[in-house]
């Protein structure tokens, strides 16, 4: 009895990821995990990380939210989208999902080495300040939820804006985690004072 990829793929790639213009955000977002994941393997030696129990706190909702951006959530529940945006609005969203990819590839290559999926603390590791850590300390993070955001508002579905909520919390969460850490591994004089100068997530707003 051979086995039917056919189906698999229609519940893989279905829902609001078959219907163009929707179908481009998929696309945007396919584009960026395959780059993402392809650039893993370029990053420094770790030198000490958040063991993996804490991790748990930000992991559990990013997972849950993952879960909930896929299109076949929606679909196995049967439900509609709250708004249609129309081709334009869709094309707009796009942009601007690409913008916060742009701005989160920037960050990650800026942190070059020192770039890590997990809070770690790696080899010479120190406080990095300039580029878009000028700006906000995790601009990776800050141009990942916008994109989140804008995807899943632009879809209009319950599932993607709450999947786009709960993933932007864990990433909060993360970077909280991650400036405790810092802080402790790099110094409350260095990295410290850096937290109290730049802002988290979102830019102009004040440090904390």
């Amino acid at each position: 009895m051979s086995f039917d990829f056919s189906k698999l793929l229609s519940v893989a790639w279905g829902g609001w990821t078959t219907a163009w213009p929707t179908e481009l955000l998929a696309l945007v977002w396919l584009a960026f995990l395959a780059s993402w994941v392809g650039a893993s393997f370029w990053q420094g030696r770790t030198k000490k990380q958040v063991m993996t129990l804490e991790s748990q706190r930000y992991r559990l909702p990013i997972l849950v939210g993952g879960i909930l951006y896929t299109p076949w959530v929606a679909q196995l529940l049967g439900w509609k989208p709250l708004w249609v945006l129309g081709n334009t609005g869709i094309y707009i969203a796009a942009v601007l999902s690409a913008a916060g990819i742009a701005f989160a590839w920037w960050g990650r290559l800026h942190l070059g080495k020192f770039w890590s999926n997990t809070i770690t603390q790696k080899e010479d590791h120190r406080v990095i300040d300039t580029g878009p850590y000028g700006i906000v300390r995790h601009p990776i993070y800050t141009g990942l939820i916008f994109g989140m955001l804008v995807t899943g508002i632009a879809i209009g579905l319950v599932t993607t804006i709450l999947g786009a909520i709960l993933i932007s919390l864990g990433m909060w969460q993360k970077g909280r985690m991650e400036e405790v850490f810092l802080s402790k591994e790099l110094g409350e004089d260095a990295y410290g004072a850096y937290c109290r100068r730049v802002p988290m997530i979102i830019p102009f707003l004040s440090p904390r």
